[in-house]
């Protein structure tokens, strides 16, 4: 391996410490405990050579939301592989963005600010619209079987959104209902808003 490459692998092992120290602060302590001094310590660094991988903590959140996005993407693309048709892919992806959010929590509270403070929308990350390229495929195919041709995808795809997101919300910041009732609301939310497409 040359000089230049031994330069590369280093600073790639760098960030991979940083990051790994930052998610462990952020496992045990939560987003608002996370400072680059934490990290610096952590890794026996000191805090500039941090400030030379992220220039700040919003740089970091950015690294940390498009990581979440990018997870949550994988996990949509695994659920709607398990089904040919589109009605039973949009709920497991739905089911499967639900499970997400909960296993992932930390990820989750991040990429849309439950109980945290999350980077600012609009900051221009590609992988933030991963879900939606996602779904609204999904909700185009059963555009295109159904009835109702003119229906608008968009609509469809932030009704579906706006009431699973609440949910996942109102779970997180209060403990919600039972799991079993979580799922019964879930899965009602889901069939309904199908239905309306389909006819």
């Amino acid at each position: 391996m040359g000089s230049k490459e031994r330069i590369i692998r280093q600073k790639e092992d760098v960030k991979c410490k940083i990051l790994t120290a930052a998610w462990q602060i952020v496992k045990n302590e939560g987003w608002q405990s996370l400072s680059m001094r934490k990290i610096a310590d952590a890794i026996e660094y000191t805090a500039p050579i941090i400030y030379g991988y992220f220039e700040n903590k919003e740089a970091l959140l950015v690294e940390f939301t498009g990581k979440g996005f990018q997870n949550l993407a994988c996990h949509l693309r695994a659920a709607k592989a398990k089904h040919r048709l589109p009605a039973k892919q949009l709920e497991a992806m739905w089911f499967a963005y639900w499970s997400f959010a909960f296993e992932e929590q930390e990820y989750y509270q991040l990429m849309f600010g439950v109980e945290v403070y999350c980077c600012e929308m609009g900051m221009n990350y590609p992988e933030e619209d991963l879900p939606w390229t996602i779904f609204s495929e999904v909700i185009q195919q059963l555009i295109d079987n159904s009835n109702n041709p003119k229906t608008d995808v968009c609509k469809k795809y932030y009704t579906f959104w706006s009431v699973i997101h609440g949910l996942i919300c109102i779970n997180i910041v209060r403990k919600g209902q039972s799991d079993e009732l979580n799922q019964e609301i879930l899965k009602d939310a889901i069939t309904g808003i199908i239905r309306t497409i389909t006819g």
